[in-house]
Protein backbone atom coordinates (compact mmCIF):
# COMPACT_ATOMS: atom_id res chain seq x y z
CA UNK A 1 0.00 0.00 0.00
CA UNK A 2 2.56 2.37 1.31
CA UNK A 3 4.39 1.87 -2.61
CA UNK A 4 1.34 2.90 -4.46
CA UNK A 5 1.10 5.86 -2.45
CA UNK A 6 5.15 7.21 -2.49
CA UNK A 7 4.49 6.54 -6.07
CA UNK A 8 1.90 8.77 -6.79
CA UNK A 9 3.70 11.47 -4.30
CA UNK A 10 6.87 10.81 -6.32
CA UNK A 11 4.54 11.66 -10.02
CA UNK A 12 3.61 14.82 -7.93
CA UNK A 13 6.79 15.96 -6.44
CA UNK A 14 7.80 18.51 -9.23
CA UNK A 15 4.23 20.12 -9.12
CA UNK A 16 5.07 23.31 -6.96
CA UNK A 17 1.19 23.60 -4.57
CA UNK A 18 -0.99 26.27 -5.11
CA UNK A 19 -1.24 27.40 -1.44
CA UNK A 20 0.16 26.06 1.36
CA UNK A 21 -2.19 25.45 4.59
CA UNK A 22 -1.69 24.33 7.90
CA UNK A 23 -4.32 21.87 9.86
CA UNK A 24 -2.39 20.65 11.83
CA UNK A 25 -2.97 23.03 15.38
CA UNK A 26 -3.72 20.05 17.85
CA UNK A 27 0.29 19.04 17.00
CA UNK A 28 1.36 22.73 17.56
CA UNK A 29 0.61 26.05 16.89
CA UNK A 30 2.22 28.95 15.26
CA UNK A 31 3.64 31.77 17.72
CA UNK A 32 1.64 34.31 17.75
CA UNK A 33 3.29 37.61 16.73
CA UNK A 34 2.77 39.48 20.03
CA UNK A 35 3.70 36.50 21.82
CA UNK A 36 6.59 36.58 19.76
CA UNK A 37 7.30 40.30 20.80
CA UNK A 38 6.73 39.61 24.46
CA UNK A 39 9.15 36.71 24.40
CA UNK A 40 11.90 39.03 22.66
CA UNK A 41 11.30 41.84 24.70
CA UNK A 42 12.18 39.43 27.92
CA UNK A 43 15.44 38.09 26.46
CA UNK A 44 17.22 41.12 26.48
CA UNK A 45 14.94 43.14 29.76
CA UNK A 46 14.78 39.81 31.67
CA UNK A 47 18.07 38.64 31.63
CA UNK A 48 19.00 37.95 35.12
CA UNK A 49 18.49 34.81 37.72
CA UNK A 50 15.18 34.97 39.22
CA UNK A 51 17.18 33.49 41.85
CA UNK A 52 19.08 36.13 42.44
CA UNK A 53 18.43 38.89 45.50
CA UNK A 54 19.89 41.72 43.11
CA UNK A 55 17.91 44.09 41.34
CA UNK A 56 18.35 42.22 37.83
CA UNK A 57 17.15 38.67 39.79
CA UNK A 58 13.54 40.23 41.00
CA UNK A 59 13.05 42.37 37.65
CA UNK A 60 13.51 38.82 36.34
CA UNK A 61 11.30 36.94 39.41
CA UNK A 62 8.45 39.89 38.94
CA UNK A 63 7.81 38.95 34.87
CA UNK A 64 7.52 35.05 36.04
CA UNK A 65 5.25 36.20 38.79
CA UNK A 66 3.24 38.48 36.28
CA UNK A 67 3.47 35.20 33.83
CA UNK A 68 2.05 32.95 36.60
CA UNK A 69 -0.64 34.88 37.53
CA UNK A 70 -1.65 35.06 33.55
CA UNK A 71 -1.29 31.02 33.35
CA UNK A 72 -3.49 31.24 36.64
CA UNK A 73 -5.87 33.05 34.92
CA UNK A 74 -6.63 30.75 32.42
CA UNK A 75 -7.82 28.05 34.43
CA UNK A 76 -9.16 30.21 37.48
CA UNK A 77 -6.49 28.80 39.62
CA UNK A 78 -4.34 30.34 42.32
CA UNK A 79 -1.35 32.00 41.44
CA UNK A 80 0.99 29.65 44.18
CA UNK A 81 -1.14 26.32 42.55
CA UNK A 82 0.79 26.74 39.12
CA UNK A 83 3.97 25.26 38.60
CA UNK A 84 5.87 26.09 35.28
CA UNK A 85 7.55 23.36 33.60
CA UNK A 86 9.22 22.47 29.71
CA UNK A 87 5.39 21.56 28.40
CA UNK A 88 2.85 19.16 28.74
CA UNK A 89 4.75 15.39 29.02
CA UNK A 90 7.07 16.67 31.75
CA UNK A 91 3.89 18.09 33.15
CA UNK A 92 2.02 14.94 32.95
CA UNK A 93 5.19 12.91 34.34
CA UNK A 94 4.96 15.22 37.61
CA UNK A 95 1.69 14.52 37.77
CA UNK A 96 1.51 11.01 37.87
CA UNK A 97 4.72 10.28 39.00
CA UNK A 98 5.63 12.92 41.78
CA UNK A 99 2.00 11.94 43.51
CA UNK A 100 2.33 8.23 42.95
CA UNK A 101 5.76 8.44 44.60
CA UNK A 102 4.26 10.88 47.41
CA UNK A 103 0.80 8.47 47.85
CA UNK A 104 2.67 5.38 47.24
CA UNK A 105 2.30 3.58 51.26
CA UNK A 106 -1.35 4.82 50.95
CA UNK A 107 -1.91 2.54 47.68
CA UNK A 108 -0.30 1.53 44.36
CA UNK A 109 -3.25 1.71 42.16
CA UNK A 110 -4.24 4.04 39.11
CA UNK A 111 -6.92 4.20 36.71
CA UNK A 112 -6.58 5.30 33.38
CA UNK A 113 -8.63 4.90 30.50
CA UNK A 114 -7.72 3.58 26.85
CA UNK A 115 -6.98 6.80 25.02
CA UNK A 116 -4.34 8.87 26.68
CA UNK A 117 -1.98 10.56 25.15
CA UNK A 118 1.54 8.82 25.05
CA UNK A 119 2.99 10.78 28.28
CA UNK A 120 0.60 9.34 30.17
CA UNK A 121 0.04 5.82 28.95
CA UNK A 122 3.88 5.75 28.94
CA UNK A 123 4.46 7.00 32.65
CA UNK A 124 1.80 3.93 33.50
CA UNK A 125 3.21 1.43 31.60
CA UNK A 126 6.62 2.53 32.90
CA UNK A 127 5.21 2.55 36.60
CA UNK A 128 3.37 -0.36 36.17
CA UNK A 129 6.70 -2.21 35.70
CA UNK A 130 7.75 -1.07 38.96
CA UNK A 131 4.56 -2.98 41.02
CA UNK A 132 2.05 -0.60 40.34
CA UNK A 133 -1.19 -1.56 38.78
CA UNK A 134 -3.44 0.15 36.21
CA UNK A 135 -6.74 -0.27 35.08
CA UNK A 136 -7.05 0.88 32.22
CA UNK A 137 -11.08 1.78 31.18
CA UNK A 138 -12.80 1.04 27.66
CA UNK A 139 -14.15 4.36 26.37
CA UNK A 140 -17.38 4.08 23.99
CA UNK A 141 -17.31 4.05 20.37
CA UNK A 142 -17.90 7.64 20.52
CA UNK A 143 -14.82 8.22 22.39
CA UNK A 144 -16.29 9.04 25.96
CA UNK A 145 -15.45 7.23 28.59
CA UNK A 146 -18.12 6.63 31.03
CA UNK A 147 -18.60 7.20 34.81
CA UNK A 148 -19.95 4.54 36.45
CA UNK A 149 -17.28 2.53 34.89
CA UNK A 150 -14.45 4.27 36.33
CA UNK A 151 -16.25 4.51 39.47
CA UNK A 152 -16.29 0.83 39.51
CA UNK A 153 -12.72 0.51 38.89
CA UNK A 154 -12.20 2.49 41.81
CA UNK A 155 -10.34 0.00 44.83
CA UNK A 156 -9.09 1.01 48.37
CA UNK A 157 -5.49 1.12 47.27
CA UNK A 158 -6.55 3.70 44.09
CA UNK A 159 -4.32 6.39 44.78
CA UNK A 160 -4.62 8.55 41.59
CA UNK A 161 -7.67 8.65 38.58
CA UNK A 162 -5.86 10.59 35.27
CA UNK A 163 -8.05 10.85 32.81
CA UNK A 164 -7.25 13.77 29.84
CA UNK A 165 -10.12 16.49 29.12
CA UNK A 166 -10.03 16.40 25.94
CA UNK A 167 -8.15 13.84 23.27
CA UNK A 168 -5.82 15.18 21.05
CA UNK A 169 -7.02 12.65 17.89
CA UNK A 170 -10.29 13.25 18.02
CA UNK A 171 -11.12 15.83 20.26
CA UNK A 172 -13.49 14.59 22.53
CA UNK A 173 -14.49 16.07 25.98
CA UNK A 174 -14.41 13.65 29.04
CA UNK A 175 -16.75 13.94 31.50
CA UNK A 176 -14.03 15.56 34.10
CA UNK A 177 -16.16 17.64 36.54
CA UNK A 178 -19.15 14.66 37.15
CA UNK A 179 -15.76 12.29 37.52
CA UNK A 180 -14.43 14.95 40.00
CA UNK A 181 -17.54 14.33 41.84
CA UNK A 182 -17.41 10.59 42.25
CA UNK A 183 -13.78 10.72 43.34
CA UNK A 184 -14.53 13.44 46.13
CA UNK A 185 -17.69 11.56 47.29
CA UNK A 186 -15.45 8.71 47.45
CA UNK A 187 -12.36 10.58 49.23
CA UNK A 188 -15.23 11.61 51.72
CA UNK A 189 -16.78 8.05 52.68
CA UNK A 190 -13.38 6.22 52.89
CA UNK A 191 -10.36 7.64 50.64
CA UNK A 192 -8.53 10.45 51.89
CA UNK A 193 -5.50 10.08 49.45
CA UNK A 194 -7.22 9.48 46.05
CA UNK A 195 -6.94 12.15 43.62
CA UNK A 196 -7.69 13.66 39.71
CA UNK A 197 -5.23 14.54 37.09
CA UNK A 198 -6.61 15.61 33.54
CA UNK A 199 -4.62 16.21 31.02
CA UNK A 200 -6.13 19.38 29.61
CA UNK A 201 -3.05 20.33 27.06
CA UNK A 202 -5.57 20.24 24.25
CA UNK A 203 -8.12 21.80 25.78
CA UNK A 204 -6.39 24.82 26.94
CA UNK A 205 -7.17 28.21 24.79
CA UNK A 206 -10.07 26.49 23.00
CA UNK A 207 -12.80 25.72 25.79
CA UNK A 208 -13.00 27.24 29.25
CA UNK A 209 -11.60 26.26 31.83
CA UNK A 210 -11.97 26.40 35.81
CA UNK A 211 -10.09 24.27 38.29
CA UNK A 212 -12.76 24.21 40.71
CA UNK A 213 -15.52 23.66 38.65
CA UNK A 214 -13.40 20.69 36.87
CA UNK A 215 -13.22 19.71 40.24
CA UNK A 216 -9.58 18.37 39.44
CA UNK A 217 -6.64 18.32 41.96
CA UNK A 218 -4.23 18.17 39.03
CA UNK A 219 -3.81 19.55 35.51
CA UNK A 220 -1.26 19.43 32.88
CA UNK A 221 -0.75 22.91 30.20
CA UNK A 222 1.15 23.00 27.03
CA UNK A 223 2.41 26.41 25.76
CA UNK A 224 2.88 25.44 22.23
CA UNK A 225 -0.61 24.78 21.61
CA UNK A 226 -2.04 28.33 22.20
CA UNK A 227 0.14 30.48 20.04
CA UNK A 228 3.44 30.11 22.84
CA UNK A 229 6.80 28.88 22.09
CA UNK A 230 7.56 25.27 22.36
CA UNK A 231 9.32 23.76 25.45
CA UNK A 232 7.67 25.64 27.91
CA UNK A 233 4.32 24.33 30.09
CA UNK A 234 2.69 24.00 33.76
CA UNK A 235 0.97 22.20 36.43
CA UNK A 236 -1.88 23.09 38.40
CA UNK A 237 -1.14 21.21 41.81
CA UNK A 238 -4.33 22.48 44.19
CA UNK A 239 -3.58 23.62 47.63
CA UNK A 240 -2.88 20.41 49.70
CA UNK A 241 -1.63 17.44 47.45
CA UNK A 242 1.23 16.61 47.95
CA UNK A 243 3.84 15.64 45.10
CA UNK A 244 7.62 14.37 45.30
CA UNK A 245 9.59 16.70 42.78
CA UNK A 246 11.74 14.70 39.83
CA UNK A 247 14.11 16.95 39.22
CA UNK A 248 16.59 17.65 42.44
CA UNK A 249 19.14 20.13 43.13
CA UNK A 250 17.36 23.00 43.21
CA UNK A 251 14.67 25.39 45.15
CA UNK A 252 12.78 26.03 42.13
CA UNK A 253 9.07 26.21 41.58
CA UNK A 254 8.64 25.80 45.61
CA UNK A 255 10.68 22.64 45.32
CA UNK A 256 8.68 20.77 43.38
CA UNK A 257 10.49 20.87 39.63
CA UNK A 258 14.03 22.63 40.42
CA UNK A 259 15.99 24.10 37.56
CA UNK A 260 16.84 27.89 36.49
CA UNK A 261 13.35 29.13 35.56
CA UNK A 262 13.47 29.93 31.50
CA UNK A 263 12.10 33.05 31.92
CA UNK A 264 11.51 34.57 28.56
CA UNK A 265 8.95 31.15 27.28
CA UNK A 266 7.67 31.89 30.53
CA UNK A 267 6.30 35.42 29.79
CA UNK A 268 5.83 34.02 26.65
CA UNK A 269 3.33 31.44 27.52
CA UNK A 270 1.70 34.06 30.49
CA UNK A 271 1.08 36.60 26.82
CA UNK A 272 -0.40 33.75 25.03
CA UNK A 273 -2.30 32.74 28.01
CA UNK A 274 -3.84 36.09 28.86
CA UNK A 275 -4.34 36.65 24.78
CA UNK A 276 -6.07 33.13 25.04
CA UNK A 277 -8.50 34.07 27.79
CA UNK A 278 -9.37 37.59 26.13
CA UNK A 279 -9.97 36.23 22.71
CA UNK A 280 -11.96 32.84 23.62
CA UNK A 281 -14.75 32.79 22.37
CA UNK A 282 -13.99 34.68 19.24
CA UNK A 283 -11.62 31.99 18.50
CA UNK A 284 -14.01 28.98 19.38
CA UNK A 285 -16.62 30.30 17.38
CA UNK A 286 -13.94 30.95 14.16
CA UNK A 287 -12.55 27.81 14.11
CA UNK A 288 -15.71 26.08 14.83
CA UNK A 289 -17.56 27.56 11.44
CA UNK A 290 -14.38 26.61 9.71
CA UNK A 291 -14.30 22.99 10.63
CA UNK A 292 -18.20 22.12 10.41
CA UNK A 293 -18.32 23.90 7.04
CA UNK A 294 -15.00 21.69 6.33
CA UNK A 295 -16.81 18.17 7.43
CA UNK A 296 -19.77 19.66 5.42
CA UNK A 297 -18.08 19.70 2.37
CA UNK A 298 -16.04 16.25 3.00
CA UNK A 299 -19.34 14.43 3.46
CA UNK A 300 -20.82 16.06 0.16
CA UNK A 301 -17.97 15.25 -1.86
CA UNK A 302 -15.97 12.16 -0.68
CA UNK A 303 -17.75 8.71 -0.16
CA UNK A 304 -16.64 5.97 2.34
CA UNK A 305 -15.67 8.25 4.83
CA UNK A 306 -16.19 7.86 8.91
CA UNK A 307 -16.14 10.45 11.21
CA UNK A 308 -14.20 8.96 14.69
CA UNK A 309 -15.47 10.98 17.77
CA UNK A 310 -18.45 12.05 18.94
CA UNK A 311 -20.15 14.92 17.04
CA UNK A 312 -21.27 17.11 20.03
CA UNK A 313 -19.33 16.56 22.68
CA UNK A 314 -15.82 17.35 21.11
CA UNK A 315 -13.06 20.39 20.50
CA UNK A 316 -14.03 23.19 17.86
CA UNK A 317 -11.27 22.91 16.06
CA UNK A 318 -10.58 19.01 15.25
CA UNK A 319 -11.96 17.06 12.68
CA UNK A 320 -10.80 13.14 12.84
CA UNK A 321 -11.59 11.49 10.14
CA UNK A 322 -11.17 7.81 8.47
CA UNK A 323 -10.87 6.95 4.68
CA UNK A 324 -11.77 3.47 3.53
CA UNK A 325 -9.52 1.63 1.08
CA UNK A 326 -6.56 3.80 2.06
CA UNK A 327 -3.54 4.09 4.28
CA UNK A 328 -3.34 7.36 6.07
CA UNK A 329 0.38 7.80 6.07
CA UNK A 330 0.17 7.68 2.23
CA UNK A 331 -2.89 10.42 2.05
CA UNK A 332 -0.93 12.67 4.37
CA UNK A 333 2.29 12.52 1.84
CA UNK A 334 0.03 13.57 -1.02
CA UNK A 335 -1.77 15.96 1.06
CA UNK A 336 1.77 17.80 1.89
CA UNK A 337 2.68 17.66 -1.71
CA UNK A 338 -0.13 19.88 -2.08
CA UNK A 339 1.25 22.27 0.39
CA UNK A 340 -1.60 20.57 3.00
CA UNK A 341 0.07 20.10 6.41
CA UNK A 342 -2.26 17.36 8.40
CA UNK A 343 -1.59 14.70 10.81
CA UNK A 344 -2.50 10.71 11.33
CA UNK A 345 -2.54 11.07 14.71
CA UNK A 346 -0.36 12.26 18.06
CA UNK A 347 2.69 14.24 17.15
CA UNK A 348 4.56 12.39 20.05
CA UNK A 349 3.25 8.71 17.78
CA UNK A 350 5.17 9.84 15.05
CA UNK A 351 7.49 7.51 13.36
CA UNK A 352 5.76 4.47 14.32
CA UNK A 353 3.78 2.52 11.62
CA UNK A 354 0.92 0.77 13.88
CA UNK A 355 -2.12 1.87 14.17
CA UNK A 356 -3.39 5.14 15.86
CA UNK A 357 -4.43 3.44 19.26
CA UNK A 358 -6.87 6.04 19.99
CA UNK A 359 -9.44 5.17 16.85
CA UNK A 360 -8.82 1.14 17.94
CA UNK A 361 -10.07 1.81 20.81
CA UNK A 362 -13.38 3.63 19.54
CA UNK A 363 -13.88 -0.46 18.30
CA UNK A 364 -12.76 0.63 14.41
CA UNK A 365 -10.90 -2.34 12.33
CA UNK A 366 -7.02 -1.89 11.91
CA UNK A 367 -8.08 -0.64 7.90
CA UNK A 368 -10.15 2.21 9.62
CA UNK A 369 -7.34 2.99 12.03
CA UNK A 370 -4.43 3.44 9.36
CA UNK A 371 -6.61 5.54 7.25
CA UNK A 372 -7.82 8.04 9.83
CA UNK A 373 -6.81 11.58 9.25
CA UNK A 374 -6.75 14.69 12.00
CA UNK A 375 -7.29 18.27 10.51
CA UNK A 376 -7.26 20.46 13.25
CA UNK A 377 -7.83 24.35 12.50
CA UNK A 378 -6.23 27.38 13.83
CA UNK A 379 -7.18 30.71 14.59
CA UNK A 380 -5.10 32.27 11.40
CA UNK A 381 -7.19 29.90 8.88
CA UNK A 382 -9.75 31.07 6.08
CA UNK A 383 -12.29 29.59 4.42
CA UNK A 384 -10.01 29.80 1.18
CA UNK A 385 -8.16 27.11 3.07
CA UNK A 386 -11.05 25.14 3.55
CA UNK A 387 -11.96 25.13 -0.28
CA UNK A 388 -8.24 24.48 -1.12
CA UNK A 389 -8.06 21.84 1.42
CA UNK A 390 -11.14 20.02 0.09
CA UNK A 391 -10.47 20.28 -3.23
CA UNK A 392 -7.47 18.53 -2.80
CA UNK A 393 -8.62 15.95 -0.57
CA UNK A 394 -11.42 14.88 -3.10
CA UNK A 395 -8.65 14.53 -5.59
CA UNK A 396 -6.06 12.74 -3.62
CA UNK A 397 -8.45 10.42 -2.00
CA UNK A 398 -9.44 9.41 -5.62
CA UNK A 399 -6.62 9.08 -7.06
CA UNK A 400 -5.24 7.05 -4.23
CA UNK A 401 -7.94 4.73 -4.29
CA UNK A 402 -7.81 3.62 -7.69
CA UNK A 403 -3.98 2.64 -7.06
CA UNK A 404 -5.47 1.13 -3.83
CA UNK A 405 -5.12 -3.00 -3.81
CA UNK A 406 -7.70 -2.96 -0.97
CA UNK A 407 -11.16 -4.58 -2.02
CA UNK A 408 -13.87 -1.81 -2.65
CA UNK A 409 -17.61 -2.29 -2.69
CA UNK A 410 -19.23 -1.74 -5.65
CA UNK A 411 -21.81 0.53 -4.16
CA UNK A 412 -20.01 3.73 -2.22
CA UNK A 413 -21.21 3.97 0.97
CA UNK A 414 -22.05 7.75 2.25
CA UNK A 415 -20.71 8.94 5.40
CA UNK A 416 -20.28 6.91 9.31
CA UNK A 417 -20.60 9.29 11.77
CA UNK A 418 -19.68 7.79 15.77
CA UNK A 419 -22.98 7.89 17.76
CA UNK A 420 -23.19 6.45 21.25
CA UNK A 421 -22.61 2.56 20.53
CA UNK A 422 -23.71 2.63 16.71
CA UNK A 423 -22.29 4.15 13.55
CA UNK A 424 -24.75 5.17 11.20
CA UNK A 425 -24.13 4.83 7.21
CA UNK A 426 -26.71 7.04 5.53
CA UNK A 427 -29.86 4.45 6.69
CA UNK A 428 -28.40 1.52 7.55
CA UNK A 429 -26.88 0.97 11.58
CA UNK A 430 -23.41 -1.08 11.34
CA UNK A 431 -23.06 -2.85 14.77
Amino acid sequence: MRRFANQFARKKAIVQPKHNVYLDHSATTPVDPRVAEALSRSLTDNFGNPSSVHSFGQQARAAVDRARREVAALIGARQNEVIFVSGGTEANNLAIRGLCEAAQHQGRHIVTTTIEHPSVRGVCDALEKKGWEVTRVAVSENGIVNVENVRSALRQDTVLVSIMLANNEIGTIQPIAELAAAIREQRERSQRNLWLHTDAVQAAGRMVLNVDQLGCDLLSLSGHKLYAPKGIGALYVRRGVRILGQNIGGHQERERRAGTENVASIVAFGEASRIAREELESRVTYVRRLRDRFEEEVIRRIDDIVLNGDRERRLPHLSNISFRFIEGEGLLINLDMQGVAVSTGSACSSGTLEPSPVIRALGRDEEMARGSIRFSFGKDNTDEDVDYVVEVLQTVVARLRELSPLNKPTEPQRVGVALGKTSVVENTVIK
